[in-house]
């Protein structure tokens, strides 16, 4: 193990936060990475005891290079094994295992999982949890301290739930679903496998209002949201991220899905399967994504937009109409890519012959300012 900048010893997976399954044999981490262990550098029954990233990674863990930019880090690394592209292999060090399989990052996260695997539930109920009489919960699942269950709520098998969250009345939980601390969840049917992060908000009020005009001024008069939120298989939630329940309809979340922190989702989004949300999207009410759309950072979505299967939405885009399946979007309003950079370039050009005209004196430099602000 390596130290690092700070003199600090770079620990992956401290064993202080993280469980650890070792050791395992070489051969067993090559086929949980689904790939081919090269003949030569060490034999296949050579114990394995943890993973770690090329730079730090010492005698006995395995690590991965799934960019070549990092390839001099491959050259140098202490890992006893590696997960490579075949086209790298030949570029693993002596010494060294190479795992070879077309998908390196795909076999990191299988053995990174077989090294540390999720902790299983401790099945029973704190003694501080408030558990209504007609809550239904499996005897495996583990109820946190201070956890609040509502009547007729449902927690499946091997479920874990946090210290101090809220399963409200009726809510249904599948299986071996994970509920951090300080989550929340109302008028919701929830999945198999479940992820829900610290903070996460579930099946609150939906922001629906009527407004009328009144001799003071206009008020506004909030609409009961009468929906649902309905969960899929294998779907997470990051921390502080809320999904607001229906109006009318349900807020559906499809299976597989990963939404980052701070995602707001409102009332009647339907989310397919797959997608990607990431980091401080805002999805306005009755917007549907379909299967595999990918929303990077802090995009915002107009209500009653359709984003089409597959569709790449760039990171601080605003989503004010329908999006063609397959499409990749960037700006606001969001446009095709290849639009968009045509644009860019168009300013930057007018900016720059806007810099060499004949400007003057006294104003040159406040020009010459907002020439490099368009630059930059």
């Amino acid at each position: 193990m390596q130290p690092d900048s700070a003199g600090v010893p770079a620990v992956s997976g401290d064993p202080r936060f993280f469980e650890r399954s070792a050791p395992h044999t070489l051969a067993a981490v090559a086929a949980a990475a689904g790939g081919t262990l090269a003949a030569g550098a060490l034999s296949p029954e050579t114990l394995l005891h943890g993973v770690g990233p090329l730079q730090t990674a010492g005698v006995g863990e395995v690590s991965f290079l799934d960019n070549r930019k990092y390839a001099k880090l491959l050259a140098e690394t202490a890992a006893s094994a590696v997960i490579v592209h075949p086209n790298m292999q030949a570029q693993v060090p002596p010494g060294c295992a190479a795992i070879v399989t077309a998908e390196p990052y795909l076999g990191w996260a299988r053995v990174a999982t077989l090294f540390h695997p999720p902790a299983p539930a401790t099945p029973g109920i704190h003694p501080t949890a408030i558990v209504d009489p007609t809550a239904e919960i499996d005897p495996s699942a583990e109820i946190g301290p201070f956890v609040l269950v509502l009547a007729h709520a449902s927690i499946g098998a091997c479920c874990r739930i946090g210290a101090a969250s809220v399963i409200g009345r009726g809510v249904a939980l599948g299986t071996d679903c994970r509920i951090a601390d300080h989550v929340s969840i109302s008028h919701a049917l929830i999945g198999n496998r479940v992820q829900l992060f610290p903070g996460v908000r579930i099946g609150q009020d939906g922001f629906g209002f009527a407004t009328t005009m009144t001799p003071t001024g206009p008020r506004h008069i909030s609409l009961p949201q009468l929906g649902r939120v309905v969960i899929g298989d294998d779907v997470e939630v990051g921390a502080n991220s809320c999904i607001d329940r229906g109006s009318a309809q349900d807020t559906v979340i499809g299976a597989g899905t990963r939404i980052d922190n701070l995602v707001q989702i409102g009332h009647n989004v339907r989310l397919g399967r797959c997608c990607v949300v990431v980091a401080q999207v805002g999805i306005s009410g009755s917007t549907v994504f379909e299967d595999f759309v990918v929303a990077a950072g802090q995009a915002g979505f107009a209500g009653h937009v359709r984003v089409g299967r597959g569709a790449r939405v760039g990171g601080q885009a605003g989503v004010m109409s329908d999006i063609p399946a397959g499409s990749e979007v960037l700006g606001s309003p969001a446009q095709p890519v290849k639009s968009y950079f045509r644009q860019m370039a168009a300013m930057r050009r007018l900016a720059g012959a806007r810099g060499k005209s004949n400007i003057p004196a006294s104003v040159a430099p406040a020009a010459g300012a907002a020439q490099g602000t368009v630059s930059d």
